[in-house]
Protein backbone atom coordinates (compact mmCIF):
# COMPACT_ATOMS: atom_id res chain seq x y z
CA UNK A 1 0.00 0.00 0.00
CA UNK A 2 1.11 3.30 -0.69
CA UNK A 3 0.45 6.76 0.45
CA UNK A 4 1.85 8.63 -2.12
CA UNK A 5 -0.50 11.07 -3.87
CA UNK A 6 -0.62 12.15 -8.30
CA UNK A 7 2.05 14.79 -8.62
CA UNK A 8 0.31 18.52 -7.98
CA UNK A 9 0.80 20.99 -10.54
CA UNK A 10 3.20 24.00 -9.65
CA UNK A 11 5.17 26.85 -11.15
CA UNK A 12 7.91 24.53 -12.39
CA UNK A 13 5.43 22.19 -14.10
CA UNK A 14 3.73 25.29 -16.16
CA UNK A 15 7.37 25.69 -17.22
CA UNK A 16 7.70 22.21 -18.73
CA UNK A 17 5.10 22.00 -20.01
CA UNK A 18 5.00 25.14 -21.97
CA UNK A 19 8.65 24.21 -23.02
CA UNK A 20 7.92 21.02 -24.32
CA UNK A 21 4.26 22.47 -26.09
CA UNK A 22 6.84 25.17 -27.78
CA UNK A 23 9.16 22.36 -29.44
CA UNK A 24 12.01 24.40 -29.00
CA UNK A 25 13.45 21.62 -27.11
CA UNK A 26 13.03 18.93 -29.51
CA UNK A 27 15.93 19.16 -31.90
CA UNK A 28 18.92 19.04 -29.08
CA UNK A 29 21.62 16.55 -29.04
CA UNK A 30 23.29 14.83 -26.43
CA UNK A 31 26.57 13.43 -25.81
CA UNK A 32 28.24 12.12 -23.08
CA UNK A 33 29.73 14.79 -21.10
CA UNK A 34 31.86 16.78 -21.19
CA UNK A 35 30.23 17.75 -24.73
CA UNK A 36 31.36 21.14 -26.23
CA UNK A 37 29.78 22.80 -28.96
CA UNK A 38 31.50 20.87 -31.66
CA UNK A 39 30.81 17.26 -29.65
CA UNK A 40 26.90 18.05 -28.85
CA UNK A 41 26.36 18.88 -32.63
CA UNK A 42 28.33 16.20 -33.83
CA UNK A 43 25.84 13.82 -31.51
CA UNK A 44 22.04 12.17 -31.99
CA UNK A 45 19.42 13.81 -30.72
CA UNK A 46 18.58 13.51 -27.56
CA UNK A 47 15.96 10.90 -26.33
CA UNK A 48 15.15 12.62 -22.95
CA UNK A 49 12.58 15.15 -23.40
CA UNK A 50 14.16 17.03 -20.05
CA UNK A 51 17.19 16.76 -18.66
CA UNK A 52 17.27 18.03 -14.56
CA UNK A 53 20.49 17.14 -12.70
CA UNK A 54 20.57 16.70 -8.17
CA UNK A 55 23.93 17.91 -8.19
CA UNK A 56 25.78 18.02 -4.24
CA UNK A 57 28.53 19.08 -3.11
CA UNK A 58 30.17 16.36 -1.31
CA UNK A 59 31.72 17.97 1.61
CA UNK A 60 28.90 16.42 4.16
CA UNK A 61 25.70 13.89 4.66
CA UNK A 62 22.57 14.95 3.11
CA UNK A 63 20.12 16.44 4.80
CA UNK A 64 16.11 16.16 4.54
CA UNK A 65 16.71 19.85 2.69
CA UNK A 66 18.14 17.93 0.11
CA UNK A 67 15.58 15.27 -0.21
CA UNK A 68 13.31 17.79 -1.18
CA UNK A 69 15.54 18.88 -4.40
CA UNK A 70 16.04 15.24 -5.13
CA UNK A 71 12.56 14.21 -5.19
CA UNK A 72 11.69 17.43 -7.20
CA UNK A 73 14.39 17.14 -9.66
CA UNK A 74 14.33 13.41 -9.98
CA UNK A 75 10.52 13.53 -9.79
CA UNK A 76 10.20 15.42 -12.61
CA UNK A 77 12.41 13.90 -14.80
CA UNK A 78 10.71 10.66 -14.11
CA UNK A 79 6.82 12.58 -15.21
CA UNK A 80 8.25 13.80 -18.58
CA UNK A 81 10.13 11.35 -19.71
CA UNK A 82 13.08 12.94 -19.23
CA UNK A 83 16.52 11.90 -17.49
CA UNK A 84 17.80 13.37 -14.26
CA UNK A 85 21.51 13.52 -13.95
CA UNK A 86 23.50 12.89 -10.11
CA UNK A 87 26.31 15.07 -10.26
CA UNK A 88 29.28 15.88 -7.85
CA UNK A 89 30.10 19.18 -8.03
CA UNK A 90 33.54 18.45 -6.56
CA UNK A 91 35.29 21.74 -7.29
CA UNK A 92 36.51 22.67 -3.30
CA UNK A 93 39.10 20.42 -2.85
CA UNK A 94 39.78 21.01 1.04
CA UNK A 95 36.63 20.02 2.21
CA UNK A 96 35.28 17.20 -0.73
CA UNK A 97 35.64 13.55 0.65
CA UNK A 98 35.05 9.53 -1.29
CA UNK A 99 33.01 9.40 2.40
CA UNK A 100 30.63 11.59 1.32
CA UNK A 101 30.46 10.39 -2.23
CA UNK A 102 29.82 7.50 -1.35
CA UNK A 103 27.13 8.50 2.01
CA UNK A 104 25.55 10.71 -1.36
CA UNK A 105 24.59 7.44 -3.53
CA UNK A 106 23.65 5.19 -0.82
CA UNK A 107 20.87 8.08 0.08
CA UNK A 108 19.73 9.05 -3.04
CA UNK A 109 19.47 5.40 -4.31
CA UNK A 110 17.57 4.70 -0.33
CA UNK A 111 15.09 7.23 -1.50
CA UNK A 112 14.33 5.58 -4.36
CA UNK A 113 15.50 7.18 -7.17
CA UNK A 114 18.30 6.02 -10.10
CA UNK A 115 20.33 7.73 -12.70
CA UNK A 116 20.82 4.77 -14.51
CA UNK A 117 19.14 4.91 -18.00
CA UNK A 118 18.97 2.14 -20.97
CA UNK A 119 22.39 1.33 -19.39
CA UNK A 120 23.74 4.69 -19.37
CA UNK A 121 25.15 5.84 -15.48
CA UNK A 122 24.12 9.55 -15.73
CA UNK A 123 26.57 10.15 -12.46
CA UNK A 124 28.94 12.90 -13.21
CA UNK A 125 31.57 14.60 -11.57
CA UNK A 126 32.64 18.44 -12.10
CA UNK A 127 36.15 17.43 -11.82
CA UNK A 128 35.49 15.37 -14.50
CA UNK A 129 35.32 18.93 -16.43
CA UNK A 130 38.36 21.18 -15.36
CA UNK A 131 39.73 20.44 -18.51
CA UNK A 132 36.60 21.84 -20.19
CA UNK A 133 36.48 24.19 -18.24
CA UNK A 134 39.33 25.62 -18.36
CA UNK A 135 39.24 25.81 -22.16
CA UNK A 136 36.35 27.89 -21.81
CA UNK A 137 38.29 30.14 -19.65
CA UNK A 138 41.23 30.45 -21.81
CA UNK A 139 38.77 31.83 -24.50
CA UNK A 140 36.63 33.99 -22.08
CA UNK A 141 40.39 36.02 -21.83
CA UNK A 142 41.25 35.82 -25.60
CA UNK A 143 38.11 37.68 -26.24
CA UNK A 144 38.54 40.28 -23.52
CA UNK A 145 35.74 38.55 -21.24
CA UNK A 146 37.89 38.00 -18.23
CA UNK A 147 41.13 38.89 -16.61
CA UNK A 148 43.60 38.07 -14.48
CA UNK A 149 43.57 40.49 -11.28
CA UNK A 150 46.27 40.84 -8.70
CA UNK A 151 44.22 42.20 -5.87
CA UNK A 152 44.28 40.36 -2.59
CA UNK A 153 40.66 39.03 -1.42
CA UNK A 154 40.45 41.67 0.82
CA UNK A 155 41.08 44.11 -1.42
CA UNK A 156 38.58 42.69 -4.33
CA UNK A 157 36.17 42.86 -1.02
CA UNK A 158 37.06 46.37 -0.31
CA UNK A 159 36.25 47.27 -4.13
CA UNK A 160 33.61 45.52 -4.64
CA UNK A 161 30.79 48.27 -3.56
CA UNK A 162 27.54 48.33 -1.66
CA UNK A 163 24.07 47.53 -2.30
CA UNK A 164 23.74 51.32 -2.89
CA UNK A 165 26.93 52.77 -4.08
CA UNK A 166 29.00 50.52 -7.56
CA UNK A 167 32.32 49.17 -7.04
CA UNK A 168 35.87 50.22 -8.44
CA UNK A 169 37.79 48.94 -11.04
CA UNK A 170 40.83 46.79 -10.43
CA UNK A 171 43.81 48.54 -11.53
CA UNK A 172 44.69 44.89 -13.38
CA UNK A 173 40.86 45.04 -15.51
CA UNK A 174 42.37 46.57 -18.39
CA UNK A 175 45.80 44.50 -19.01
CA UNK A 176 46.29 42.95 -21.86
CA UNK A 177 44.23 39.61 -23.23
CA UNK A 178 47.93 38.22 -24.01
CA UNK A 179 49.35 38.84 -20.43
CA UNK A 180 46.11 37.66 -18.24
CA UNK A 181 46.58 34.74 -20.67
CA UNK A 182 49.94 34.24 -19.63
CA UNK A 183 49.16 34.22 -16.17
CA UNK A 184 46.62 32.44 -16.02
CA UNK A 185 48.87 29.61 -17.43
CA UNK A 186 50.84 30.41 -14.96
CA UNK A 187 48.42 30.19 -12.33
CA UNK A 188 47.43 26.84 -14.06
CA UNK A 189 51.00 25.28 -13.88
CA UNK A 190 51.88 26.35 -10.15
CA UNK A 191 53.72 28.85 -10.16
CA UNK A 192 52.07 31.48 -7.97
CA UNK A 193 51.16 31.13 -4.87
CA UNK A 194 47.51 30.86 -3.23
CA UNK A 195 45.70 34.16 -2.82
CA UNK A 196 48.77 35.62 -5.15
CA UNK A 197 45.82 35.95 -8.02
CA UNK A 198 42.63 35.06 -9.45
CA UNK A 199 40.62 35.18 -13.00
CA UNK A 200 37.67 37.55 -12.96
CA UNK A 201 34.89 37.87 -15.07
CA UNK A 202 34.97 41.33 -16.97
CA UNK A 203 31.61 42.53 -17.11
CA UNK A 204 30.22 45.84 -15.22
CA UNK A 205 31.57 47.04 -11.86
CA UNK A 206 28.87 49.17 -11.61
CA UNK A 207 25.96 46.94 -12.15
CA UNK A 208 23.07 47.10 -9.61
CA UNK A 209 23.44 43.50 -8.83
CA UNK A 210 26.65 42.60 -7.24
CA UNK A 211 27.02 39.33 -8.28
CA UNK A 212 27.84 41.08 -12.30
CA UNK A 213 30.65 43.02 -10.55
CA UNK A 214 33.62 40.91 -12.07
CA UNK A 215 33.17 37.83 -9.90
CA UNK A 216 35.93 35.50 -9.62
CA UNK A 217 36.21 32.58 -11.85
CA UNK A 218 39.18 30.26 -10.62
CA UNK A 219 40.89 30.54 -7.46
CA UNK A 220 44.80 29.34 -6.87
CA UNK A 221 44.51 26.61 -4.16
CA UNK A 222 47.70 24.11 -3.82
CA UNK A 223 45.45 21.21 -2.34
CA UNK A 224 44.66 17.78 -3.15
CA UNK A 225 41.42 16.79 -4.49
CA UNK A 226 39.89 13.48 -3.86
CA UNK A 227 39.94 12.30 -7.69
CA UNK A 228 42.46 14.11 -9.24
CA UNK A 229 45.04 14.35 -6.86
CA UNK A 230 47.91 17.16 -7.46
CA UNK A 231 46.98 17.64 -11.21
CA UNK A 232 45.33 20.80 -10.50
CA UNK A 233 45.87 23.71 -8.73
CA UNK A 234 43.75 26.30 -9.59
CA UNK A 235 39.94 26.11 -9.08
CA UNK A 236 36.54 27.09 -10.00
CA UNK A 237 34.02 28.75 -8.05
CA UNK A 238 30.66 27.69 -8.22
CA UNK A 239 29.20 30.15 -9.56
CA UNK A 240 31.27 30.01 -12.97
CA UNK A 241 31.49 25.96 -12.57
CA UNK A 242 27.63 25.45 -12.23
CA UNK A 243 26.23 26.97 -15.66
CA UNK A 244 29.22 25.38 -17.36
CA UNK A 245 28.33 21.85 -16.23
CA UNK A 246 24.66 22.13 -16.49
CA UNK A 247 25.62 22.82 -20.04
CA UNK A 248 28.36 20.18 -20.54
CA UNK A 249 25.58 17.84 -19.74
CA UNK A 250 22.85 19.55 -21.57
CA UNK A 251 20.54 20.39 -18.82
CA UNK A 252 17.22 21.24 -19.90
CA UNK A 253 15.90 22.85 -16.31
CA UNK A 254 18.56 23.75 -13.53
CA UNK A 255 16.34 23.82 -10.49
CA UNK A 256 17.94 26.16 -7.62
CA UNK A 257 16.77 26.95 -4.24
CA UNK A 258 15.76 30.36 -3.85
CA UNK A 259 19.34 32.06 -2.49
CA UNK A 260 20.75 31.64 -6.25
CA UNK A 261 17.90 34.01 -7.77
CA UNK A 262 20.69 36.37 -7.54
CA UNK A 263 23.22 34.55 -9.48
CA UNK A 264 20.98 34.04 -12.54
CA UNK A 265 22.06 36.73 -14.25
CA UNK A 266 25.46 36.05 -14.14
CA UNK A 267 24.14 32.29 -15.10
CA UNK A 268 22.67 33.64 -17.96
CA UNK A 269 25.81 35.89 -19.09
CA UNK A 270 28.46 32.79 -18.89
CA UNK A 271 26.42 30.72 -21.08
CA UNK A 272 25.83 33.71 -23.61
CA UNK A 273 29.33 34.40 -23.86
CA UNK A 274 30.81 31.01 -24.43
CA UNK A 275 27.51 30.77 -26.77
CA UNK A 276 28.80 33.54 -29.06
CA UNK A 277 32.03 32.03 -29.14
CA UNK A 278 31.30 29.09 -30.51
CA UNK A 279 31.99 26.99 -27.23
CA UNK A 280 28.74 25.72 -26.45
CA UNK A 281 25.31 25.20 -28.43
CA UNK A 282 21.86 25.96 -28.51
CA UNK A 283 19.48 25.54 -26.77
CA UNK A 284 21.39 26.60 -23.55
CA UNK A 285 20.38 25.64 -20.23
CA UNK A 286 17.63 28.28 -17.71
CA UNK A 287 17.77 28.44 -14.48
CA UNK A 288 14.47 28.33 -12.08
CA UNK A 289 14.63 28.76 -8.08
CA UNK A 290 12.09 27.51 -5.63
CA UNK A 291 11.53 28.01 -1.79
CA UNK A 292 13.95 25.66 -0.07
CA UNK A 293 12.83 23.62 2.80
CA UNK A 294 13.14 25.01 6.17
CA UNK A 295 12.17 23.36 9.18
CA UNK A 296 11.19 23.92 12.31
CA UNK A 297 13.57 22.44 15.58
CA UNK A 298 16.98 21.73 13.07
CA UNK A 299 19.61 23.23 11.73
CA UNK A 300 20.82 22.01 8.39
CA UNK A 301 23.69 24.01 7.74
CA UNK A 302 26.46 21.74 6.95
CA UNK A 303 29.24 23.94 8.86
CA UNK A 304 26.39 23.60 12.00
CA UNK A 305 25.92 19.91 11.28
CA UNK A 306 29.61 18.67 11.01
CA UNK A 307 29.97 21.10 14.46
CA UNK A 308 27.72 18.87 16.38
CA UNK A 309 29.29 15.61 14.77
CA UNK A 310 33.02 16.45 15.49
CA UNK A 311 32.69 17.51 18.57
CA UNK A 312 30.48 15.13 19.85
CA UNK A 313 26.88 16.44 20.46
CA UNK A 314 25.32 13.78 18.79
CA UNK A 315 27.32 10.49 18.13
CA UNK A 316 27.80 10.50 14.22
CA UNK A 317 26.67 11.56 11.05
CA UNK A 318 23.63 8.60 11.28
CA UNK A 319 22.45 9.91 14.67
CA UNK A 320 18.50 9.53 14.69
CA UNK A 321 17.97 13.01 15.94
CA UNK A 322 19.98 14.68 13.08
CA UNK A 323 17.88 15.98 10.15
CA UNK A 324 20.41 14.06 8.04
CA UNK A 325 19.02 11.48 5.42
CA UNK A 326 21.11 8.74 7.21
CA UNK A 327 20.33 9.85 11.02
CA UNK A 328 16.15 9.91 9.59
CA UNK A 329 16.83 5.94 7.71
CA UNK A 330 18.33 4.69 11.02
CA UNK A 331 15.41 6.89 13.24
CA UNK A 332 13.02 4.89 11.13
CA UNK A 333 11.73 7.10 8.65
CA UNK A 334 11.12 5.44 5.60
CA UNK A 335 11.73 6.27 1.70
CA UNK A 336 7.77 6.34 0.98
CA UNK A 337 7.41 9.26 4.53
CA UNK A 338 9.98 11.05 2.46
CA UNK A 339 8.92 11.35 -0.24
CA UNK A 340 5.13 11.99 0.87
CA UNK A 341 6.71 15.02 3.44
CA UNK A 342 8.03 16.35 0.07
CA UNK A 343 5.00 16.18 -2.08
CA UNK A 344 3.08 17.57 0.41
CA UNK A 345 5.28 20.73 0.85
CA UNK A 346 4.66 21.17 -2.73
CA UNK A 347 6.45 23.95 -4.75
CA UNK A 348 6.87 27.44 -4.78
CA UNK A 349 9.05 30.51 -4.05
CA UNK A 350 7.72 31.36 -1.06
CA UNK A 351 9.92 31.33 1.94
CA UNK A 352 8.61 29.11 4.93
CA UNK A 353 9.04 27.68 8.24
CA UNK A 354 7.58 24.10 8.14
CA UNK A 355 6.45 22.91 11.37
CA UNK A 356 8.85 19.15 12.40
CA UNK A 357 4.66 17.46 13.23
CA UNK A 358 4.36 17.71 9.27
CA UNK A 359 7.38 15.00 8.90
CA UNK A 360 5.86 13.26 11.64
CA UNK A 361 2.55 13.36 10.38
CA UNK A 362 3.87 11.82 7.03
CA UNK A 363 5.68 9.32 8.80
CA UNK A 364 2.62 7.58 10.86
CA UNK A 365 0.52 7.98 7.66
CA UNK A 366 2.92 5.66 5.72
CA UNK A 367 3.86 2.94 8.84
CA UNK A 368 0.15 2.85 9.92
CA UNK A 369 -1.34 0.65 7.24
CA UNK A 370 2.03 -1.02 7.02
CA UNK A 371 3.73 -1.58 10.28
CA UNK A 372 2.92 -4.81 12.15
CA UNK A 373 1.77 -4.54 15.64
CA UNK A 374 3.29 -5.79 18.97
CA UNK A 375 3.76 -4.59 22.59
CA UNK A 376 6.32 -3.38 24.70
CA UNK A 377 6.97 -2.35 28.41
CA UNK A 378 9.04 0.38 28.91
CA UNK A 379 8.41 0.26 32.84
CA UNK A 380 8.29 -2.81 33.54
CA UNK A 381 5.27 -3.54 36.91
CA UNK A 382 4.87 -6.90 38.12
CA UNK A 383 1.33 -8.17 38.17
CA UNK A 384 0.27 -11.07 39.74
CA UNK A 385 -3.23 -12.93 38.32
CA UNK A 386 -3.78 -14.78 41.60
CA UNK A 387 -6.47 -16.69 41.12
CA UNK A 388 -4.83 -18.21 37.98
CA UNK A 389 -2.97 -21.37 38.00
CA UNK A 390 1.43 -21.21 38.19
CA UNK A 391 1.32 -23.75 35.91
CA UNK A 392 -1.26 -22.90 33.02
CA UNK A 393 -0.60 -21.08 29.77
CA UNK A 394 -3.13 -19.69 27.41
CA UNK A 395 -2.61 -18.58 23.48
CA UNK A 396 -3.65 -15.03 23.07
CA UNK A 397 -4.10 -13.34 20.14
CA UNK A 398 -4.76 -10.26 17.87
CA UNK A 399 -3.83 -9.28 14.14
CA UNK A 400 -0.69 -8.57 13.02
CA UNK A 401 -2.29 -5.11 11.63
CA UNK A 402 -5.78 -3.99 12.58
CA UNK A 403 -6.28 -2.51 8.91
CA UNK A 404 -6.15 -6.43 7.65
CA UNK A 405 -8.61 -8.09 10.64
CA UNK A 406 -8.47 -11.48 8.62
CA UNK A 407 -4.76 -11.13 7.57
CA UNK A 408 -2.17 -13.01 9.82
CA UNK A 409 -2.43 -12.90 13.25
CA UNK A 410 0.42 -12.68 16.40
CA UNK A 411 -0.15 -14.98 19.43
CA UNK A 412 1.59 -14.78 22.52
CA UNK A 413 1.11 -16.22 26.12
CA UNK A 414 -0.97 -15.64 28.91
CA UNK A 415 0.15 -16.59 32.38
CA UNK A 416 0.04 -16.29 36.30
CA UNK A 417 2.75 -13.44 36.02
CA UNK A 418 2.81 -10.81 33.66
CA UNK A 419 4.46 -7.35 33.62
CA UNK A 420 2.40 -3.88 32.65
CA UNK A 421 3.45 -0.20 32.44
CA UNK A 422 4.18 1.10 35.85
CA UNK A 423 2.13 4.40 34.93
CA UNK A 424 -1.01 1.85 34.05
CA UNK A 425 -1.52 0.99 38.04
CA UNK A 426 -2.14 3.93 40.65
CA UNK A 427 -2.35 3.64 44.61
CA UNK A 428 -4.15 6.81 44.58
CA UNK A 429 -5.71 7.61 41.33
CA UNK A 430 -6.42 10.98 40.17
CA UNK A 431 -10.08 11.79 38.63
CA UNK A 432 -10.80 10.53 35.52
CA UNK A 433 -7.95 7.55 35.75
CA UNK A 434 -9.47 4.50 34.15
CA UNK A 435 -6.56 2.39 34.29
CA UNK A 436 -5.67 0.05 37.22
CA UNK A 437 -5.93 0.94 41.11
CA UNK A 438 -7.35 -0.71 44.13
CA UNK A 439 -10.85 -2.50 43.09
CA UNK A 440 -11.23 -1.32 39.76
CA UNK A 441 -12.06 -3.74 36.75
CA UNK A 442 -9.98 -2.90 33.73
CA UNK A 443 -9.39 -5.62 30.68
CA UNK A 444 -6.04 -7.00 29.49
CA UNK A 445 -6.30 -6.39 26.07
CA UNK A 446 -6.57 -9.51 23.88
CA UNK A 447 -7.21 -11.32 27.35
CA UNK A 448 -9.41 -11.13 30.32
CA UNK A 449 -10.94 -8.47 32.95
CA UNK A 450 -9.27 -8.21 36.08
CA UNK A 451 -9.94 -6.73 39.40
CA UNK A 452 -7.07 -5.11 41.32
CA UNK A 453 -6.71 -6.69 45.00
CA UNK A 454 -3.80 -5.35 46.14
CA UNK A 455 -0.25 -4.14 46.02
CA UNK A 456 3.40 -4.83 47.45
CA UNK A 457 5.93 -2.46 48.41
CA UNK A 458 9.15 -2.76 49.09
CA UNK A 459 11.57 -1.38 52.09
CA UNK A 460 11.77 1.89 50.43
CA UNK A 461 8.08 2.25 50.19
CA UNK A 462 8.20 1.61 46.07
CA UNK A 463 5.37 -0.43 44.63
CA UNK A 464 7.08 -3.70 43.39
CA UNK A 465 3.95 -6.07 42.84
CA UNK A 466 0.20 -5.48 41.61
CA UNK A 467 -2.22 -8.54 42.80
CA UNK A 468 -5.10 -9.07 40.85
CA UNK A 469 -8.03 -11.80 39.76
CA UNK A 470 -9.07 -12.21 36.57
CA UNK A 471 -12.85 -12.79 35.73
CA UNK A 472 -13.39 -16.25 33.80
CA UNK A 473 -15.38 -15.86 31.56
CA UNK A 474 -14.86 -12.18 30.29
CA UNK A 475 -11.88 -13.64 27.82
CA UNK A 476 -11.70 -11.29 24.69
CA UNK A 477 -13.69 -12.84 21.28
CA UNK A 478 -15.67 -14.67 23.89
CA UNK A 479 -19.61 -14.33 24.87
CA UNK A 480 -18.57 -12.85 27.63
CA UNK A 481 -16.00 -10.56 26.53
CA UNK A 482 -19.09 -7.29 27.16
CA UNK A 483 -20.81 -9.00 29.72
CA UNK A 484 -19.01 -6.62 31.88
CA UNK A 485 -18.08 -2.97 31.06
CA UNK A 486 -15.18 -1.44 32.08
CA UNK A 487 -13.70 1.92 30.86
CA UNK A 488 -9.85 0.97 30.92
CA UNK A 489 -7.67 -1.11 29.07
CA UNK A 490 -4.21 -1.69 29.30
CA UNK A 491 -1.32 -3.52 27.56
CA UNK A 492 0.88 -6.24 29.40
CA UNK A 493 3.39 -9.05 28.26
CA UNK A 494 3.77 -12.45 29.94
CA UNK A 495 6.72 -12.58 32.70
CA UNK A 496 8.43 -16.16 32.14
CA UNK A 497 8.68 -15.41 27.85
CA UNK A 498 9.01 -11.39 27.73
CA UNK A 499 12.27 -10.36 25.77
CA UNK A 500 14.51 -7.42 27.55
CA UNK A 501 15.79 -5.21 24.84
CA UNK A 502 17.26 -1.56 25.00
CA UNK A 503 14.60 1.40 24.00
CA UNK A 504 16.18 4.80 23.29
CA UNK A 505 13.14 7.47 23.31
CA UNK A 506 14.22 10.14 20.64
CA UNK A 507 12.89 13.48 21.04
CA UNK A 508 13.75 16.59 19.46
CA UNK A 509 17.19 17.74 19.58
CA UNK A 510 16.66 21.75 20.23
CA UNK A 511 14.23 23.35 22.54
CA UNK A 512 13.41 25.96 20.34
CA UNK A 513 11.65 26.01 16.78
CA UNK A 514 14.79 28.74 15.09
CA UNK A 515 17.92 26.99 16.72
CA UNK A 516 19.78 29.02 13.97
CA UNK A 517 18.11 32.43 14.33
CA UNK A 518 19.46 35.42 15.11
CA UNK A 519 22.92 35.53 16.93
CA UNK A 520 22.18 33.00 19.41
CA UNK A 521 24.77 29.77 20.17
CA UNK A 522 22.50 27.11 18.63
CA UNK A 523 24.81 25.07 21.07
CA UNK A 524 23.06 26.37 24.06
CA UNK A 525 19.64 25.17 22.63
CA UNK A 526 20.05 21.45 22.49
CA UNK A 527 17.35 19.51 24.45
CA UNK A 528 19.05 17.54 27.04
CA UNK A 529 15.95 14.69 27.19
CA UNK A 530 16.82 14.28 23.08
CA UNK A 531 17.60 10.89 23.44
CA UNK A 532 16.40 9.12 26.69
CA UNK A 533 17.81 5.27 27.31
CA UNK A 534 15.58 2.90 29.00
CA UNK A 535 15.59 -0.64 29.94
CA UNK A 536 12.29 -2.60 28.81
CA UNK A 537 10.57 -5.84 27.51
CA UNK A 538 9.43 -6.60 24.33
CA UNK A 539 6.35 -9.14 23.60
CA UNK A 540 7.59 -12.96 22.37
CA UNK A 541 7.77 -13.06 18.73
CA UNK A 542 9.19 -9.70 18.12
CA UNK A 543 12.72 -10.82 16.11
CA UNK A 544 14.18 -7.45 16.34
CA UNK A 545 16.34 -7.39 12.37
CA UNK A 546 17.93 -4.38 11.86
CA UNK A 547 15.54 -2.04 10.11
CA UNK A 548 12.26 -4.24 11.05
CA UNK A 549 9.48 -1.19 12.16
CA UNK A 550 6.41 -1.84 14.67
CA UNK A 551 4.07 0.18 16.16
CA UNK A 552 3.77 -1.11 20.09
CA UNK A 553 1.11 -0.25 21.22
CA UNK A 554 -0.31 2.98 23.05
CA UNK A 555 3.94 3.96 22.60
CA UNK A 556 4.34 4.88 19.46
CA UNK A 557 6.74 3.20 16.14
CA UNK A 558 9.93 1.76 16.96
CA UNK A 559 12.89 0.63 14.51
CA UNK A 560 15.12 -2.08 15.74
CA UNK A 561 18.60 0.04 15.32
CA UNK A 562 20.96 -0.85 11.68
CA UNK A 563 23.68 -0.48 13.94
CA UNK A 564 23.18 -2.04 17.36
CA UNK A 565 20.28 -4.53 17.08
CA UNK A 566 20.50 -7.95 17.00
CA UNK A 567 17.65 -10.80 17.78
CA UNK A 568 19.45 -11.58 20.71
CA UNK A 569 20.01 -8.19 21.92
CA UNK A 570 17.62 -6.15 20.67
CA UNK A 571 18.03 -2.28 20.62
CA UNK A 572 14.58 -0.28 19.30
CA UNK A 573 14.48 3.46 18.65
CA UNK A 574 11.17 5.31 18.89
CA UNK A 575 10.29 6.79 15.27
CA UNK A 576 7.88 8.73 16.01
CA UNK A 577 5.31 9.05 18.94
CA UNK A 578 1.27 8.14 17.75
CA UNK A 579 0.11 11.48 18.12
CA UNK A 580 2.34 14.69 18.30
CA UNK A 581 3.41 15.68 21.74
CA UNK A 582 4.50 19.40 21.01
CA UNK A 583 1.35 20.38 19.76
CA UNK A 584 1.39 24.14 20.31
CA UNK A 585 -1.30 25.66 22.37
Amino acid sequence: MTTETAPSSNFLRSIIENDLQSGHLESRRWGPPPATAQARLAAPVDTARIRTRFPPEPNGYLHIGHAKSICLNFGLAKDYDGICHLRFDDTNPEKEEDEYVRAIIDMVQWLGFEWSVGGVEHCYYASDYFEAMYGFAEALVQAGHAYVDEQSAEQMRATRGTLTEAGTDSPWRDRPAHESLRLLREMRAGVHPDGRMALRARIDMASPNINLRDPVLYRIRHAEHHRTGNTWCIYPMYSWAHPVEDALEGITHSICTLEFEDQRPFYDWILQRLAELGQLAAPLPRQYEFARLNLEYVVTSKRKLRELVLEGHVNGWDDPRLPTLAGLRRRGYTPASIRLFCDRLGVSKADSRIEYSVLEQALRDDLDPIADRAVAILDPLRLVITNFPDARIETCSAPLNPHAPDGPRRRFPFTRTLYIERDDFREDPPRKYFRLFPGNLVRLKYAWVIRCTGFTRNEDGDITEVQAEYLPDTRSGTQGADAIKVKGTITWISAVHAIAAEFRLYDRLFLDAHPDSGQRDFLQLINPESCRTVQGLLEPGVRAVPGATWQFERLGYFVADRELSTPERPVLNRSVTLRDTWART
